[in-house]
């Protein structure tokens, strides 16, 4: 079977402050964030190409998550979303709203067996992605 999921795009999840809790996690941790969290860059397989990994704590009312009612939301990195989506229907998989397109990739979301909302993400242009400040919809 080709491989689906290439690598972790982000880490999402509600809290009561998001602020605090991002000044907690600089404070201890030295997570540095903007607006809307933090990026971090690395390598990939063989040392090609720097890769994002997004952490974004967001307000405890967001609706981005629904229809889950998790208070997460993962973000997993793919290489054919396309090819994904019709495999994943095949296998009885729902499915959450269309795909989207952006200048730094395509984005779709299913739901796990637990009800939570998944994102599945393929880059297309990571370099911009990580050179501008992380914008994340609502």
């Amino acid at each position: 079977m080709k491989k689906r999921v290439i690598g972790l795009g982000g880490v999402f999840f509600k809290s009561k402050d998001p602020q605090k809790t991002k000044s907690w996690y600089s404070k201890h941790l030295g997570i540095e964030s903007d607006a809307y969290g933090s990026k971090f860059l690395w390598r990939g397989e063989g040392g090609e190409d720097l890769r994002t990994t997004v952490w974004s704590p967001m307000e405890e009312s967001t609706t981005y998550y629904e229809p889950s009612q998790s208070s997460f939301m993962i973000n997993y990195r793919v290489s054919d979303l396309e090819a994904l989506l019709i495999e994943l229907k095949s296998e009885g998989v729902e499915q959450v709203g269309e795909m989207e397109t952006h200048e730094y990739g395509k984005f779709a979301w299913i739901i796990d067996p637990d009800g939570t909302k998944v994102e599945l993400w393929e880059p297309k242009n990571e370099k911009l992605f990580h050179e501008q400040p992380y914008i994340k919809s609502e």
